[in-house]
């Protein structure tokens, strides 16, 4: 029972704070490549346009707005130093001795923008994932954000859920405009257990589509 209240902990308190982080990351990207936000909110308005409302059931569709989320993970992955690791019995990894006990520390943000595994490493370009099929779900090891094998992120399928949704949302219904007298963002990252931005984002919202009112009977 400790251990499934535990795991139910770290799904729902590590989401709120990871969540809205990316979020952060990906309007902050998305607001810096004008090209990339045309595309994405295109995106979502031609597959919900019909609809006037964005549905969960439609998000499978929505390929550039998963290659956007891809690619703000890659470039900004929630916990950049994933969770520790111990070594349970003394080993060698590439001629370096490793003794039991060990406390092993991945810094996914680095081998994320290794330039050895990425082109252009440093560029925001979700169109990357176009051909490109690394995922972020343990089988590739330079693109962990969620890290990988046994202790990978419980939260992964229900933060990724949320982002989509709340992504989704926020290109359906509004143009984002930087407010007045802001001429770029301050991209800045701070230092902790999850990357966040430094500043926070201040956008301006210019609603273009029409919420659908509801009654209740």
């Amino acid at each position: 029972m400790g251990n499934i209240k535990s795991v139910l902990l770290e799904l729902l308190v590590g989401s709120t704070d990871t969540v809205p982080s990316v979020l952060q990351w990906a309007m902050a990207e998305l607001m810096r490549n004008p090209e990339a936000m045309s595309k994405a909110q295109s995106e979502v308005r031609k597959a919900f346009m019909g609809q006037m409302k964005v549905t969960e059931e439609g998000l499978t569709k929505l390929s550039y707005l998963h290659w956007v989320i891809k690619e703000t993970l890659r470039l900004h992955p929630p916990s950049p130093i994933l969770l520790p690791r111990e070594s349970q019995e003394t080993c060698r990894v590439l001629g370096y001795d490793v003794p039991k006990g060990t406390i092993v520390l991945v810094n996914a943000w680095a081998i994320s923008r290794d330039a050895e595994y990425w082109d252009e490493p440093e560029v925001f370009k979700p169109e990357r994932f176009e051909t490109d099929k690394r995922d972020f779900k343990g089988r590739d090891f330079e693109f962990t954000p969620f890290g990988a094998g046994r202790r990978i992120c419980p939260g992964i399928v229900f933060g990724l859920a949320a982002i989509q949704l709340a992504l989704a949302n926020l290109l359906f219904y509004f143009d984002w405009n930087l407010l007045e007298g802001v001429s770029e963002l301050d991209m800045e990252e701070t230092m902790g257990i999850t990357a966040k931005m430094k500043t926070d984002i201040w956008l301006k919202p210019v609603q273009r589509v029409p919420f659908v009112s509801t009654s209740v009977e």
